[in-house]
């Protein structure tokens, strides 16, 4: 694993402007001049379908690619951790048969699936552990906490910083609790693979504070809401000192979350063990913090000793992007292609018509490669104080950049490549950090990544994990 993280670095560092450039500077800072000479001809000319084949690793590609650009992408691919195959149909995920009618209310179908098969892990680490008490951390509307409870039976208590999102979920508790006691089963053709309990979980309106000793882990909200806030549950089961242990776990836990219940983990012997997925990584801390606050990233020792290892915003940022999704894009040659391109367009205008103006968060609309550019720009340039009418959209520079929209897919293209490799770089730091700390981890695919790019649990324990990660494949969704 070190040798991994070392060897992302050497492949990144060459790499750099390619990493941390901006797709909508495309044309105001040249960036297709950045790329190696010798790849430019080549990714000129490529069709989307080849693209994708560069992308995926299937594929022929173009006539004649150079050697160094096939090397640059095989490495990356080779590098980045499996994601899982994707299977099935292109089509979005379905409501799920796994759950139980009352537990798909409220709940899309993306997160129906991502709620089934993290709760199924965190079975397998109750009976690993023997421990049946969970602490979702930012639980939201406490859809995850809701399957632990009423469908696997576990004791769970579910914290979430945001009052509101609190009522809300103790609302959805109740609306359950109503309907299960009205009708039992409800009479559906096809049964529930297993009838629900009446045991509810418990909801806890607090924040985290890393600084803090292990046993006040939970500090009140931030605004604080009606009522009072629960003990601790970090800190033994109710908040009592009585040595019991608790399982901790956040689906997509964001920026600083993940590694802050990492290092509460290592420091706390009341968490038996924790089945984490991270998500927004451009949100984690890379600057020193407070004393008792950890990084974001590096979190290891064996990262933060490698020269080269930092990650700009735009790195982390982009280690978020759907790799599959912009795959399928390509082989369907979707016209969702051009709204980068687009962009790029807009931001080259703006910045001529006021150069102060840069990077702006501009939001044409959702649907903005459906419209013609000037649709568009008229529907952007407001947005950045700019009246439409005063800057010419039919000129012959607007003309030729719009015409190099094959070269702002392959530039997205290439950046689409580093992405998993960035993001398996931070998760081997927290991997290597829990190393250090002598614990028994792992990382799996655990979600369809087609549906849920954020995909892969980090699963930390003080025993070995072989029972809980043996078969894990079989617990799959089929067709869902």
């Amino acid at each position: 694993e070190q040798r991994r993280a070392a060897d992302i670095i050497r492949l990144l560092m060459p790499y750099r402007p390619l990493l941390d450039a901006f797709i909508i500077d495309f044309f105001t800072d040249d960036l297709w001049a950045q790329l190696p000479p010798a790849w430019q001809p080549a990714l000129a000319t490529a069709t989307p379908g080849q693209l994708a084949g560069l992308l995926g690793g299937c594929g022929g590609p173009g006539a004649a690619w150079p050697l160094s650009l096939l090397a640059f992408a095989a490495a990356a691919r080779a590098l980045a951790f499996p994601r899982g195959c994707p299977g099935g149909s292109p089509r979005p995920p379905c409501q799920s048969s796994h759950l139980h009618p009352l537990l798909r209310r409220h709940v899309k179908p993306k997160k129906q699936h991502e709620i089934q098969r993290l709760g199924k892990l965190l079975q397998r680490l109750s009976q690993a552990t023997g421990c049946e008490r969970v602490v979702d951390i930012g639980a939201g509307q406490g859809h995850l906490s809701r399957f632990l409870a009423f469908s696997l039976g576990l004791s769970v208590t579910a914290v979430e910083s945001d009052s509101r999102l609190v009522g809300l979920a103790e609302r959805f508790d109740k609306e359950l609790l109503w309907e299960l006691g009205k009708t039992r089963g409800l009479g559906h053709k096809r049964p529930p693979p297993r009838p629900l309990t009446p045991w509810a979980p418990q909801h806890v309106a607090g924040r985290l504070d890393p600084a803090a000793p292990w046993r006040e882990f939970l500090l009140p909200p931030n605004p604080p809401g009606p009522g009072p806030t629960a003990r601790n549950p970090l800190g033994g089961p109710g908040g009592s000192d009585d040595g019991g242990q608790v399982l901790v776990t956040g689906l997509h836990a964001c920026g600083d979350l993940s590694p802050a219940l990492l290092c509460h983990f290592a420091r706390s012997p009341a968490v038996a063990a924790v089945a984490l997925v991270g998500c927004c990584y451009m949100k984690l801390s890379t600057s020193p913090q407070p004393p008792g606050c950890p990084l974001g990233y590096p979190l290891s020792t064996s990262v933060a000793a490698l020269p080269g290892h930092q990650l700009s915003y735009r790195a982390r940022e982009a280690a978020c992007h759907a790799l599959e999704e912009y795959e399928g894009r390509l082989r369907r040659g979707s016209p969702h292609l051009r709204a980068h391109c687009y962009r790029a367009v807009l931001e080259s205008l703006i910045r001529a018509a006021d150069p102060a103006k840069r990077h702006l968060g501009l939001q044409p609309g959702r649907k903005a490669h459906a419209l013609s550019f000037p649709q568009y720009a008229h529907l952007g340039l407001p947005l950045a104080g700019l009246d439409p009418a005063g800057i010419p959209l039919d000129t012959g520079p607007v003309e030729a950049m719009l015409e190099q929209q094959h070269k702002v897919v392959a530039f997205c293209t290439l950046g689409q490549l580093l992405a998993p490799v960035v993001e398996t770089l931070i998760l081997l730091d927290r991997l290597l950090y829990l190393r250090e700390q002598g614990f028994y981890c792992a990382l799996v695919p655990l979600f369809n990544p087609r549906f849920s790019p954020r995909n892969l649990v980090l699963v930390a324990s003080r025993t070995p994990l072989a029972t809980v990660l043996a078969g894990l494949d079989k617990d799959s969704e089929d067709g869902d």
